[in-house]
């Protein structure tokens, strides 16, 4: 038996090409199908009543709308909502929805595991085992929504305004099923996201960063955490095949191409005694006026998690380096910690990884040594 289609990994030009060759459907049909799935949340085709019933017995006999599996949610003290999915070939990923005010934040995985080993990030320490597919990236878009009632567009209780692809992952080492699922996100007959509230964030992949812009201009968020290379080297050790200068011009080359005045984010995750100083702090405003590039700063408090030698910076700490970059008239946030109840925060998201890499393992016997 031929295996069937999983249409919630589709794009609507997917959807179009797979209606017409397999069910020899016209295009609007395949806009019917693309709405019912994520605008309504539909998972049986019987509920798609405005197609014939030969056309809906045809789609059960060739394709499914195959989410992942929801292992486990719940809510945190602030209304933070965790959701862990377990995925085949037993993984799971988690996915994070940050609700504040009449927004509402998603936080998107890519990967099972990470695929680079940034120093402190507990989900890096878990190792690596796969890509996800598009189906499983938009399937927790999908997940989300619902979570929260349907019709998922319903303008009066939506609550997925923003999208972020800041989850457990590099996205662009998972280019085309991310690129495919922000489509799919910001398409007005799936998820309606608005292009400047679709974020992807990278620690500076530099060629996937120059193709992204010639497919899309969602907004952009770079994972810094440093504003020299020898430091960066050691945090994020990707540094040392793009460094710190190649990043920059790869960021202004993605701002140059995006048809309005958007900046990128700057993620920096405030690390005691590591990244924290007031020297730091005015080498990274130098580091930022040389390249002269949009921007703001999201600073970070680390969150702890097992086995880690990092620490939190204090909070005058994190305060002092906010204002030496906000006085050089850098627009700078300091993020809220939002979850950590439910170990939801950044750095936090671990899953269940079927290690390929064996990270995890020497990360563990690392731990029993000291």
């Amino acid at each position: 038996m031929t295996e069937r289609v999983n249409l919630l990994g589709l794009t609507q030009s997917q959807m179009i090409d797979f209606v017409a060759e397999h069910l020899g459907e016209k295009k609007f049909r395949a806009r019917q199908i693309f709405k019912w799935i994520h605008q309504y949340g539909v998972d049986n085709f019987d509920a798609m009543t405005n197609l014939g019933k030969p056309l809906r017995a045809r789609l059960a006999e060739v394709a499914e709308i195959r989410a992942p599996e929801v292992l486990f949610q719940g809510d945190s003290s602030d209304g933070t909502r965790k959701f862990v999915l377990k995925l085949d070939g037993g993984n799971a990923v988690e996915t994070i929805y940050i609700p504040d005010g009449r927004r509402g934040t998603l936080c998107v995985s890519s990967q099972v595991g990470c695929s680079l080993d940034c120093s402190f990030c507990s989900t890096g320490k878990q190792g690596f085992n796969r890509n996800l597919s598009t189906a499983e990236i938009i399937g927790q878009v999908w997940i989300a929504a619902k979570s929260y009632g349907l019709p998922i567009l319903d303008t009066a209780e939506r609550r997925v305004t923003n999208v972020v692809m800041m989850g457990m992952g590099e996205p662009l080492l998972n280019f085309d099923p991310v690129v495919d699922s922000m489509h799919m996100m910001m398409d007005d007959d799936g998820y309606g996201i608005s292009k400047r509230r679709v974020t992807l964030s990278t620690s500076g992949v530099v060629p996937a960063m120059d193709k992204l812009r010639t497919l899309t201009d969602v907004s952009l968020a770079v994972s810094l955490h440093a504003p020299d290379d020898e430091l960066r080297n050691q945090l994020v050790p990707i540094n040392k095949k793009y460094n710190i200068a190649t990043l920059m011009a790869a960021t202004q080359r993605y701002l140059d191409s995006l048809p309005d005045n958007r900046s990128v984010t700057f993620e920096y995750t405030m690390l005691d005694g590591i990244n924290d100083r007031p020297e730091q702090a005015r080498d990274l405003a130098n580091l930022i006026k040389k390249h002269g590039i949009r921007c703001k700063v999201n600073l970070i408090p680390f969150n702890p998690f097992p086995g880690t030698n990092y620490k939190t910076s204090p909070r005058p700490a994190i305060l002092a380096f906010q204002k030496r970059l906000v006085d050089a008239n850098i627009i700078t946030t300091v993020r809220t910690t939002r979850g950590d109840d439910i170990d939801a925060a950044c750095g936090q998201l671990v899953g269940t990884v079927m290690d390929r890499t064996k990270r995890s393992e020497r990360y563990i016997k690392l731990q029993q040594v000291q």
